[in-house]
């Protein structure tokens, strides 16, 4: 780790940095580091405004119109897989 000075912080800043810091119930040090960890961390990943293919193949074929199957008749009872 190491550390770094800031000179010349103006006297209005450190104190509203200070209440800032005693809020959180954080030293001003740990305050400090919180708040440039969260000023450097990196870009979230944009969110996909766009469709799925998924939605996009359902959109395309809406406007025909859906339809209900009836499903299948078994016409046996499934077996197990033989494992041996």
């Amino acid at each position: 780790m190491t550390s770094i000075t800031i000179r010349n912080l103006d006297d209005k800043l450190k104190s509203r940095l200070r209440l800032q810091a005693a809020g959180h119930g954080r030293s001003m040090e740990e305050e400090v580091r919180q708040i440039l960890a969260a000023a450097l961390a990196p870009p979230a990943a944009p969110a996909y405004s766009e469709p799925g293919l998924g939605s996009r193949i359902r959109a395309h074929f809406a406007q025909l119109g859906g339809m209900e199957l009836e499903p299948p008749r078994r016409t046996s009872t499934p077996e197990p897989a033989a494992l041996s």
